[in-house]
């Protein structure tokens, strides 16, 4: 009766386990679901650059307290692959913030997800040959959900056509961060640090190249800064670690469906804070995205797993 006792409290305490994790996911995939609205509330105070410099500044502020150590133990080939990926992540963010700035919170929300259906075609093309059929399918009938959420292929925005651009990027960091790590010690948090130095230097050069140091002088209220806080703190770091974390405690496809829900949170919370329209268009081709992307995630994972 003892032994049976104690494997059953192994097997709640595991539950339980796994069940705070499923939670720390979906709460990461709520905090990046509200970096898309809170964005575009910044953006109304302040430039693109302003808004990228300060966000990652302060991420480099605090990582580099934290990665202190490991910093001081990389090598020149740690840092030039760290800066290399940083310049990539600056390429993502300053593509993306744009596109928040010229679309709907909604949209960017939904279309930046697509990453996750362009990762294995790069990869795969990397290889020479092709993703699973499943992928392919899922990746198609996402796509057709960008262009239902658009209103047809030639009604796509600049905004919207800026966040696709962010989506293939975001598969090229994936690609690229897999190869350049590979064999390195480098600590996550001592690459953070770089590549938010990185992203902010670049940010700070074209802003320097642009006006010099007016730009920096923003006249913005409490919103811009709490949203760059917000940014920073949560959406960077904070989510870095909960879901590295999380990882450890339960699967990797557990996961990634549950990272999934990171655009509907996205497009519930543009319509609770920026009151936008929540159509049938919409929905249907939130659906379709969401929909296609997590078919082709669970079919990219069983193969993985097989």
């Amino acid at each position: 009766m003892d032994g049976a006792s104690e494997l059953t409290d192994k097997v709640a305490d595991r539950s339980r386990t796994g069940l705070w994790a499923d939670l720390a996911v979906l709460s990461v995939a709520l905090v990046w679901g509200a970096s898309y609205p809170i964005a575009k509330g910044a953006l109304a105070q302040a430039p693109v650059l302003v808004l990228i410099f300060y966000r990652f500044i302060t991420t480099a502020a605090v990582m580099a307290t934290v990665a202190r150590r490991d910093l001081a133990r990389s090598s020149g080939g740690d840092w030039a692959a760290g800066l290399t990926l940083g310049a990539i992540l600056f390429s993502i963010f300053l593509t993306e913030t744009w596109g928040i700035a010229l679309t709907t919170a909604t949209n960017a929300a939904l279309i930046i997800s697509l990453c996750t259906v362009f990762t294995p075609f790069l990869e795969y093309g990397l290889r020479g040959q092709l993703p699973l059929l499943g992928v392919i399918l899922g990746a198609g009938t996402a796509v057709s959900g960008v262009v239902v959420l658009a209103g047809g292929m030639t009604a796509l925005g600049a905004g919207d056509l800026f966040i696709l651009g962010a989506a293939v990027l975001r598969a090229v960091m994936v690609v690229s961060t897999k190869r350049l790590m590979a064999g390195r010690a480098l600590s996550s948090a001592a690459l953070t640090t770089q590549q938010s130095l990185m992203v902010s230097g670049l940010a700070l050069a074209v802003l320097l190249s642009q006006n010099g140091l007016s730009k920096l002088l923003v006249d913005a209220g409490f919103g811009f800064w709490g949203a760059v806080g917000f940014l920073s703190l949560f959406c960077t770091i904070g989510a870095f670690y909960i879901q590295n974390a999380a990882v450890r405690r339960t699967t990797p496809t557990r996961v990634s469906l549950l990272m999934g829900t990171e655009p509907l949170f996205g497009v519930a919370l543009a319509w609770l804070l920026l009151s936008e329209p929540a159509t049938a268009t919409t929905l249907v081709g939130a659906g379709l995205i969401v929909g296609g992307t997590l078919w082709a995630v669970v079919v990219e994972r069983r193969h993985g797993q097989c």
